[in-house]
């Protein structure tokens, strides 16, 4: 076993690089160096999760957006390990990072063993599915790069074969059936609804957008958005209701099958594609790892972010039950990630030089929702500081503001000159291509 002064002479792992767990191993290593931070992930890119939803319609290329982590590990100064975690050795102070297979079940990377001197678990979330039959099964849940990536060619399938019915004189229609009104069902309904008009002028010209791709969106609460203003969820709804989407509250679904979806009062709806949008929940791993977990099966952290009974293990974004003063958990959103990102990162150093830690806890401070209706409206709330203001916010303005969100990410772990180069390059490469993905 390993004794505290070890703590500085192992180096800091991430496990995760989704956007806080990202964030904190470019923090961490621009400051102590590769020697000293290791970040862990199962995937070999990084594609910024609330763009998920541009994926899956197509209109955001994964191939061009997707940021190397060995590139960003070079040009941060932190090491790369690819892999899944497997096991934790608190005791040793000790994870393994399972083997990488290829596609054919080849062993390309041996399981390894890592010591640390701290520990970040930055593991995101997966779907909750709520025991609902047949949803596990027969949906699709954008968790992943490759989740969105399967929805698209899923879609482009559906609508190749619905352009040959019509072809032929029958009819031609795709339903899609999105359940769960929050902001990834409500962007994603947008998102697609522009992607089909866009896909009618390219190879399906006998569809009509509006009429052959059939978009429903289901939510079992009163209305869309609930946790957001009733005002930003009114006009989500009826910029949504404009572009033809079928929006249905109160509508708890009962069971999902290959080609439909039943909700609790009989209704039926069908469904040749259906995503998952309806909750979220860490993942089962941490159960297995022998941490505590809250009942949504989050690691339970202290105000410090800290584990209590692991010594140097912290957790942090989605994966982390983190309290509040007023009794209130963390909201599992990119802006909790990356404000625990920054506070994590203070304290890391201040550990790594050997200074004492004081108490101070980490307070999520909302700065308001943002959600995309498409790519020429958004729609949300900010937060004021003034007075405890909250300002609604719609269209163009509302628009730019999400996009810039986006753009702070990437300056975050590319840099301001390196972020401001490719967003550039990003807005002439889409004036040479098609709008969406077509293959």
């Amino acid at each position: 076993m390993m004794n505290d002064d070890d703590t500085t002479a192992q180096p800091i792992i991430v496990v995760g690089g989704g956007a806080g767990g990202l964030e904190l191993a470019c923090k961490l290593g621009r400051r102590l160096g590769p020697q000293r931070v290791t970040l862990v992930d199962r995937q070999l890119f990084h594609i910024w999760k609330p763009s998920l939803h541009e994926v899956a319609a197509g209109t955001l290329d994964i191939h061009q957006e997707g940021l190397s982590y060995e590139m960003l590990a070079h040009d941060n100064g932190f090491v790369f390990c690819y892999g899944a975690l497997s096991g934790l050795d608190a005791a040793r102070r000790e994870i393994t990072v399972a083997a990488v297979h290829d596609e054919q079940g080849e062993e390309l990377i041996p399981a390894r063993t890592l010591g640390y001197g701290a520990l970040v678990l930055a593991l995101g979330s997966t779907a909750n599915h709520f025991n609902v039959p047949g949803a596990a099964e027969h949906t699709i849940a954008l968790n992943q790069p490759a989740d969105a990536e399967h929805f698209r060619l899923r879609l482009l399938k559906l609508m190749t074969a619905a352009e040959l019915r019509k072809s032929a004189g029958g009819e031609g229609k795709v339903n899609v059936v999105i359940i769960g009104g929050g902001a990834t069902g409500v962007e994603l309904a947008a998102e697609l609804r522009e992607a089909s008009q866009v896909h009618a002028r390219y190879g399906f010209r006998r569809l009509d957008a509006r009429e052959d791709v059939r978009l429903t969106l289901l939510e079992g609460a009163e209305r869309i958005l609930a946790p957001l203003p009733e005002k930003v969820s009114a006009s989500a709804s009826a910029l949504l209701r404009e572009r033809g989407v079928d929006v249905l509250t109160r509508c708890r679904v009962a069971r999902i099958t290959p080609s439909q979806v039943e909700d609790s009062e009989g209704r039926v709806f069908a469904a040749d594609v259906v995503v998952w949008a309806a909750g979220i929940q860490a993942p089962g791993l941490l159960r297995e790892l022998g941490l505590p977990v809250a009942r949504g099966g989050q690691v339970q952290v202290d105000a410090t972010l800290a584990v209590p009974g692991f010594d140097h293990v912290y957790a942090l974004g989605d994966c982390a039950a983190c309290p509040q003063p007023d009794g209130r958990g963390v909201p599992p959103r990119a802006q909790a990630a990356h404000q625990q990102a920054s506070y994590l990162a203070a304290r890391l150093l201040r550990a790594s030089r050997g200074q004492a830690l004081d108490d101070k806890p980490y307070v999520y401070r909302d700065h308001g929702s943002l959600v995309s209706i498409g790519t020429r409206s958004s729609v949300g709330n900010l937060m004021g500081n003034l007075f405890g203001s909250t300002w609604f916010v719609q269209g163009l303005l509302a628009r730019a503001m999400y996009v810039s969100l986006h753009l702070m990410h990437h300056q975050a772990v590319l840099g301001t000159l390196r972020t401001g180069v490719l967003a550039f390059a990003r807005f002439l490469v889409k004036r040479a291509t098609p709008l969406v993905k077509l293959h």
